[in-house]
């Protein structure tokens, strides 16, 4: 099945070319609580297949749109298991079409409407109703700018707000997944979770990493007392320091009490990133862990082959210290690494992505999908507005020269992590 959606792919690729934390409010954008939005999502549940609207900044070959949207169109495979899609997507909303573009092809071969607006592709325009049971809202890759602090300004908020405005003008709700971090920026994260839950429609949002393969198999048991934690990384340090600190968060949340929040960030470079470690800021000992399990590693040092490494130093409300480390030159790996309490030797796996197929995605779909289906998100929403948060103030510290940033607003962040429901990739047989 795979190979046949791969052929599909290919076929249409060739020859195209803060600050301050924002408590609930009684009012939200102009919207009253209390007004007739019907937010009990069950209450509409479908009883046939969902119908989904496709809002994406762009359709193009190896974009997110192509990983994610491309399986909601033609399916997936879950190991050895074929998954046609569960949903069926009904409308798309497309922010700009690049000289490759696919999303017109394939809504022409779907006989999927392309919309000119956010509204239109969730109303009916006869019944004034909402014709979708699920908005899959995947704002990754395009033309957009970056802001001094380099986050790149991708337009979730203003999807998310749209389409916000459209539950209010249909005076109905659907659950929304939002691809990556929630938004660049905390205040507008925030924004987005605050409406939500004005609105009460499920919500996710989140990376490919904690539902990829982990390699050995690792699941750490609900309530384990962790010492410390690491996670390692690549690639530029929003785009990928996001995948990162969602492989830290979907393994630190399961500690003992739960997620606590996060009291402060600190970003560092170059030999400030070693000068820490042996100043016990982090763990060395972690690292070396984490790098055990990773795959194709550049030999050597990571002192010598890393011209430019970034570490995240996070400090949690319970008192728990993590890092997150980038070492472009060295490793191309996401990696976890754990002291747990009473136990000599470290725990750590890979994430393992499956490159070039992205089978890693299809498990990210299949949990989307699981929640357009039951109105229950699979994980909680929470962790990636944790992520978000984290990411934000990282920027921050590394833009004001390596400042600790104190996050009272993150502090308030407390959940617990899922103990059913997420699928994900596993070796085992």
């Amino acid at each position: 099945m795979m190979s046949r959606t791969r052929s599909r792919h290919d076929a249409l690729l060739q020859g195209m070319t803060r600050r301050g934390f924002v408590r609930t409010l009684a009012t939200a954008g102009g919207l009253t609580l209390g007004m007739p939005v019907r937010g009990l999502w069950a209450a509409k549940r479908p009883s046939g297949t969902p119908r989904v609207a496709a809002i994406i900044t762009e359709y193009r070959g190896y974009s997110h749109a192509w990983v994610i949207l491309g399986r909601f169109l033609e399916g997936y495979a879950l190991g050895f298991e074929p998954y046609w899609p569960r949903t069926r997507v009904v409308s798309m909303y497309v922010d700009q079409f690049h000289a490759a573009d696919l999303s017109r092809p394939m809504a022409a071969w779907k006989n999927i409407p392309v919309k000119s607006s956010i509204a239109d592709a969730l109303i009916d325009a006869e019944t004034g109703k909402l014709m979708v049971d699920g908005v899959l809202i995947i704002g990754e890759h395009g033309n957009y700018p970056h802001n001094e602090k380099g986050q790149h300004m991708y337009p979730r908020r203003r999807f998310f707000e749209e389409t916000v405005n459209a539950f209010r003008k249909a005076g109905e709700t659907a659950p929304v997944f939002n691809d990556k971090h929630i938004g660049y920026a905390w205040e507008d994260a925030k924004w987005m979770y605050d409406q939500s839950r004005a609105l009460d429609f499920p919500f996710m949002a989140g990376s490919s990493l904690p539902t990829t393969w982990r390699k050995p198999e690792l699941e750490l048991s609900v309530g384990v007392e962790l010492e410390e934690a690491l996670a390692i990384g690549y690639g530029g340090l929003e785009a990928y320091g996001f995948h990162a600190l969602e492989t830290l968060q979907c393994m630190t949340e399961r500690r003992k009490g739960g997620e606590t929040g996060v009291k402060s960030v600190t970003c560092l470079e170059g030999d400030a990133v070693w000068q820490a470690a042996e100043a016990g800021r982090w763990s060395r000992k972690l690292l070396d862990a984490a790098l055990s399990r990773a795959e194709n590693v550049k030999p050597g040092r990571p002192e010598d082959n890393c011209q430019k490494p970034e570490i995240m130093l996070i400090e949690y409300g319970d008192g728990l210290k993590a890092s997150v480390v980038h070492l472009d030159g060295h490793s191309a790996n996401f990696g976890f690494a754990a002291k747990v309490r009473n136990r000599d030797e470290s725990l750590s796996t890979l994430f393992w992505l499956q490159e070039p197929e992205f089978g890693h995605f299809s498990y990210l779909t299949h949990n989307i999908e699981s929640m357009f289906l039951t109105g229950v998100p699979t994980y909680p929403v929470e962790r990636t507005l944790l992520t978000t948060g984290v990411l934000d103030a990282v920027m921050t510290s590394r833009f004001e020269k390596h400042r600790k940033i104190d996050t009272p607003w993150l502090a308030e962040i407390r959940y617990q992590p899922s103990t059913q429901l997420v699928r994900r990739g596993s070796f085992r047989v």
